[in-house]
């Protein structure tokens, strides 16, 4: 995180006035930036004024306090003082004179609550306080006189009456080139390698990192680091690794290396280099970490700053460097082998051949595909986001292996960057991509031109057999849009993203001592002033919601900062619960052992028999990495990282052997399908009804149930298992309606007298 440098004058305490004083209009300034991003992001927190953010202190009367004010004028009748309080309040004069003081209606009535209390509740009060009171009661003295013990009360209650500049200086992030002096004071150079995939721009920057007296890496992915710590030591650079949950130093004795490969926010701001290489710039425009490319960009101290990306990126980077007062050079270069669009799509999976690789952005999809090729007598590698790096790395290698039987991947948009791939078609299988919108509701939008530039610009690698690169798509109608999204310009980055350091929530929550952390983390959002010319605020949803699980738990604020920042899944139930376990142990201060946490996770743990032990093993090994993120931050309290970097290896290995029976896990899931699980079978069924070529007609597939077998989703054994379900609710549904009818005719034999059969006229 960078560290603020603004420095925050105290705020002169001022008395109120007794007199009554014109009030004139006054509008209240908006803090926030008029960005789209910034206020797409900020929106609920847009909507609520500053006192509704703000968490009132409960004030209670000291019982040990001397009623000395009752004995100078005597004791004051409750019903009296009552009486007077609600006057108090009902007075136009004083609420205008409260909202010149900073409280508008809302802070000003939960003011007067406590303030009633506080006189009320109380044995004794101040004696000042009581004398005035006496007076007012006696008609010596005007209600207006309460209003110095009122706001002097109300200050109490909202300490941010007394702060609220100071709150909004140390919210000011309109210049955050000046939080960096050690690196404004050097005299740096940028250097920005421009171009899209498999255009070599990284390796140009890469040479001078490996040629120079000291350099850093700053890449998006720990696998993108580890790589540049292999290569560097293995052409002769002693090089460091450093991310999140680990550190490996190649000197013997544990001396810092002069060159270090690490993740982008694991970046040393402290640290002086010669040369520093960026990757992956435009992530700079990331809603969740482009500001560890803003802290990267601004506060690294090295002379050269070698920066890799899309050319989208070129004006953003132009600008930032002219806040620091550098130069910038652009080097430009162009893709080193061909790519280009076929005119046919795929239509059908036995249509593929070696080479290839399907995209697709769904595990259901990917899943599907699976079984798809496989029925062809094919093998394939599987590579998506939640694999662990192993596990990704493992199904690289079988893929690029000229000599393994594997030639086709099946894979996310996981492979768009961190990954060195021998692909020589990329097909899209979809190109709607599953999101989550800010309310937490799943929606489905286009890929953009960006993605779709990274994705397909895999196809084709320079020095493999695949000089030629080509990109379709799966199904026939998305042919044109795959076509306008790879034609379409990316339009420039225009801000780069920012984010609340630890130093400034601190800062908050000294003057503001009530309020939580997420409560914090709203008010600096309401009050901060962000140049959206340039910047916009990044969003803090994760970090929210993280805040919020652990909010009844007791930490210290920079401890419960730390957890808030852990890099996790919050989708994933096992992983929130293990982490609600660490911050737990954390606050009791009982250490994390090894046995421990075996005992949390369940290990030793066993080898996967279906897709739902798969996932989970997947979750486990999340948790590992938690723990080991937490390691570094808590040395003391999870005392086990060595050993849980060995259950890692060993369960890398386990999800391994998973991967690779992808297949016969989906089998194995399918066929052992709960009634439980009918609900999501279907809704699968469902999302596979748009993957059935143009050229194939329903009346071709037959039946439902045939066609549903056909493309993998259902066995014999579950189709058995539904009729039988189906044969039972149709039982009980047939009795159901017996007993109903049954009922009905009870009910109307109780009311009505029959005819009896064969007897005319008469009734019985």
């Amino acid at each position: 995180m960078a560290c603020s440098r603004i420095r925050i004058p105290l705020l002169q305490t001022w008395a109120v006035s007794r007199q009554l004083v014109n009030i004139t209009a006054k509008k209240d300034k908006n803090y926030f930036s008029s960005s789209s991003c910034f206020q797409k992001r900020k929106k609920e927190v847009k909507q609520k004024s500053l006192s509704q953010l703000i968490v009132p202190v409960p004030i209670a009367p000291n019982p040990d306090d001397i009623n000395a004010g009752a004995e100078i004028a005597g004791m004051l009748p409750k019903e009296d003082l009552l009486r007077l309080l609600n006057q108090f309040q009902q007075s136009e004069e004083i609420k205008l004179l409260a909202a010149e003081n900073g409280l508008d209606a809302h802070l000003f009535h939960q003011a007067f609550l406590s303030f009633r209390r506080f006189c009320i509740d109380g044995d004794a009060m101040p004696t000042e306080l009581h004398i005035v009171i006496s007076d007012i009661l006696a008609e010596a003295d005007h209600v207006h006189s309460l209003f110095p013990y009122y706001y002097e009360h109300a200050r109490k209650v909202f300490p941010h009456l007394d702060c609220v500049e100071d709150l909004k200086k140390i919210s000011d992030l309109t210049i955050p080139a000046s939080w960096y002096p050690e690196a404004r004071a050097m005299n740096r150079q940028f250097i920005f390698h421009a171009g899209p995939t498999n255009s070599g721009k990284t390796y140009h920057a890469m040479q001078r990192f490996l040629t120079a007296d000291s350099g850093i890496y700053c890449g998006p992915l720990k696998l993108l680091a580890s790589e540049v710590y292999q290569k560097s030591n293995e052409l002769g650079t002693p090089c460091d690794l450093v991310t999140g949950e680990e550190r490996k130093r190649v000197n013997p004795n544990g001396d810092l290396a002069k060159h270090v490969a690490c993740t982008v926010e694991m970046a040393s701001i402290s640290d002086p280099y010669d040369v520093a290489v960026i990757d992956e710039i435009q992530m700079v425009r990331d809603s969740g970490r482009g500001w560890a490319w803003t802290r990267a960009i601004l506060g690294i101290q090295a002379k050269e700053v070698h920066v890799c990306g899309e050319g989208a990126a070129i004006d953003i980077l132009s600008e930032l460097a002219f806040t620091c007062g550098e130069s910038i050079e652009v080097r430009r270069y162009k893709r080193l082998t061909e790519m280009s669009v076929e005119d046919q799509a795929l239509r059908s999976i036995d249509r593929v051949r070696p080479g290839d690789c399907i995209v697709c952005f769904n595990k259901q999809d990917i899943y599907w595909v699976c079984r798809q090729v496989e029925a062809l007598g094919r093998e394939v590698a599987v590579i998506y986001g939640s694999l662990p790096p192993g596990a990704k790395l493992a199904q690289a290698a079988k893929f690029n292996d000229p000599n393994h039987p594997c030639k086709v991947l099946v894979a996310t948009d996981a492979i768009g960057m961190g990954l060195n791939l021998n692909i020589g078609r990329v097909i899209f299988f979809s190109l709607l991509k599953p999101t989550v919108n800010e309310k937490g509701e799943k929606e489905i939008d286009l890929i953009s031109p960006s993605q779709a530039l990274q994705i397909a610009g895999r196809a084709g690698r320079y020095g493999t057999q695949f000089s030629h690169g080509y990109v379709t798509t799966y199904k026939p109608e998305d042919l044109p849009t795959l076509n306008k999204l790879l034609s379409t310009t990316v339009e420039p980055i225009v801000q780069a993203g920012l984010h609340p350091t630890a130093e400034q929530i601190e800062m908050y929550a000294y003057h503001l001592p009530q309020a939580t952390l997420s409560n914090l983390m709203d008010i600096f959002i309401r009050l901060c002033t962000v140049d959206d010319s340039l910047y916009f605020l990044c969003n803090i949803d994760d970090f929210k919601f993280l805040a919020e699980m652990i909010e009844h738990i007791p930490l210290p604020l920079r401890a419960r900062y730390v957890f808030c920042c852990a890099p996790i899944n919050r989708k994933v139930p096992f992983v929130c619960t293990m982490f609600l376990k660490f911050a737990r142990q954390y606050s009791r201060n009982e250490a994390m052992t090894f046995d421990w946490l075996c005992r949390q996770i369940g290990w030793p743990i066993s080898p996967p028999s279906t897709i739902q032990d798969l996932v989970h093993l997947e979750a486990v090994f999340d948790v590992l990495d938690l723990y080991l993120w937490l390691s570094y931050r808590f040395p003391d309290l999870f005392p086990s990282s060595d050993m849980v970097r060995d259950m890692q290896k060993e369960l890398d290995e386990v999800i391994q052997k998973g991967v690779q029976a992808l297949t016969r896990l989906v089998h194995q899931s399918t066929s052992t399908v709960s009634s439980e699980d009918t609900d999501s079978v279907v809704a699968w069924t469902k999302k596979r009804r748009d993957i059935i070529p143009e050229d194939v007609q329903p009346a071709a597939l037959g039946r439902l149930s045939q066609r549903l077998m056909e493309q993998g989703l259902l066995t014999p054994r579950l189709l058995a298992q539904l009729q039988e379900e189906w044969k039972q609710q149709q039982l009980v549904a047939t009795t159901e309606r017996e007993v109903e009818q049954e009922s009905a005719l009870k009910k109307r034999s109780k009311q009505y007298r029959f005819i009896r059969p064969g007897v005319h006229g008469k009734t019985k």
